[in-house]
């Protein structure tokens, strides 16, 4: 096995149940890594109280906990306190060293995240480090600039640094600067939950589609923050038949609200908060298709895309300038791209979907097939574990599985 023997230890902010796209990018990959032979360990921050619920939301204190997730070690620490979204753990560093003395090959770490940067920064050895550069720091300029001198340290100490997508480099100066070692790894997902539904999902799918009472029903999924584009989702909304289904909470939930309310089109929003994955399964099984109006360059990639494309959802997305982002769901191929913040071009796309024949059909089975082809876990897997190999100079070469054998056909 192209893994076997590799000891890797993944750094993460949190880890599923805590949703999220990098949270659950971050066990895809372990666990992807763990069935190709490594012996995969995650260290985070516990995101709750007491071991249930999905919402990171929540910024009190918590214990740690350990547990397993199949093959994997997680690790979770408890928090004291959560500063400005930065988690306070006395446990880090005693429990960081002993993680490391025990026998570790690579440290993954996926940023942004100040609290194990800060951690790192202060080892005075680390083994081959690799960090993931899911998204530059926009909105919090102060803080960013704050923070920078850190970053760049630790950056300085990788040996690899992994983008999403060759589109995000040139418009990141912190990757700029470390070009040397900057390498692409595409986020992937397991497509079987969605290539094969359980029954539960197809409940679900059953329940979504009564919701929707025979309208086209519009999808976002993600936390409701300033750059996945609510707004202008709903704005369009007004202009196109159906109704929207939001799944996931943030700070933005009760503006939204609000901005529904003064469209007019409240009646025909349901906000659906965290979902199950198998009813979120459903949801993509029954959508019309999946709203993506992000509006900056904090949304790197957006794994919810991937998602409904496996599922055979064709994306509307938008086309931000040096963001992953259309280039995970295509124009044309597996779905369309309109330009960012114009809730007219998302309504007149939305509205090709209902009024070209075979359009939407068309681009469900690109969609499809992209996911498959180029968004699956085992590839990613198997793409890390190359990268590795060349941090640690190790130049192995580990094909990816075929397309056939991954996904059982």
């Amino acid at each position: 096995m192209p893994g076997a023997g590799l000891r890797v230890l993944h750094l993460g902010k949190f880890y599923p149940p805590a949703s999220g796209g990098i949270e659950s990018h971050v066990q895809t990959l372990a666990r992807a890594q763990a069935a190709l032979g490594a012996q995969v360990e995650v260290l985070c921050a516990n995101h709750s109280a007491d071991g249930s619920g999905t919402s990171h939301e929540f910024h009190g204190r918590s214990p740690t906990r350990e547990d397993w997730d199949g093959l994997v070690r997680v690790v979770r620490l408890g928090r004291s306190a959560s500063v400005a979204r930065m988690d306070v753990l006395p446990q880090l560093p005693g429990t960081l060293r002993r993680m490391l003395a025990r026998g570790v090959d690579v440290v993954h770490l996926q940023t942004p995240n100040p609290t194990m940067v800060l951690a790192l920064n202060a080892m005075p050895r680390l083994p081959a480090l690799v960090i993931t550069h899911q998204s530059d720091i926009i909105r919090q300029k102060v803080a960013g600039a704050l923070f920078r001198p850190f970053e760049m340290m630790l950056y300085a100490r990788a040996r690899r640094v992994l983008a999403n997508s060759e589109a995000y480099v040139p418009g990141s100066a912190l990757l700029q600067q470390f070009r040397h070692k900057v390498r692409v790894l595409p986020l992937g997902i397991d497509p079987s939950p969605f290539l094969q539904p359980s029954t539960a999902a197809l409940e679900a799918e059953r329940h979504w589609r009564s919701v929707s009472e025979g309208q086209p029903l519009w999808l976002m999924v993600g936390r409701l923050v300033y750059y996945k584009g609510l707004f202008t989702a709903l704005d369009a909304l007004a202009r196109v038949p159906g109704r929207l289904l939001v799944v996931g909470e943030g700070p933005l939930g009760e503006e939204a609200r609000r901005r529904a309310e003064a469209l007019g089109v409240a009646e025909r929003v349901t906000w659906a908060g965290y979902l199950s994955p198998d009813s979120l399964a459903g949801a993509y099984r029954a959508a019309t298709a999946l709203w993506f109006p992000s509006n900056a360059r904090s949304e790197a990639y957006g794994l919810s895309q991937a998602e409904a494309m496996a599922s055979g959802l064709p994306v509307l997305n938008t086309a931000i300038p040096h963001s992953g982002v259309s280039w995970v769901s295509r124009h044309e191929e597996s779905g369309l791209t309109v330009p960012v913040g114009e809730p007219d071009a998302l309504a007149r796309a939305a509205r090709r979907l209902l009024d070209e024949p075979g359009l939407a059909e068309r681009l469900g089975r690109g969609a499809r097939e992209r996911a498959q082809a180029e968004l699956r876990h085992d590839v990613m897997a198997s793409r890390s574990l190359d990268l590795y190999a060349e941090a640690l100079g190790r130049p192995v070469r580990a094909e990816p599985p075929t397309r056939d054998a991954a996904v059982g056909t």
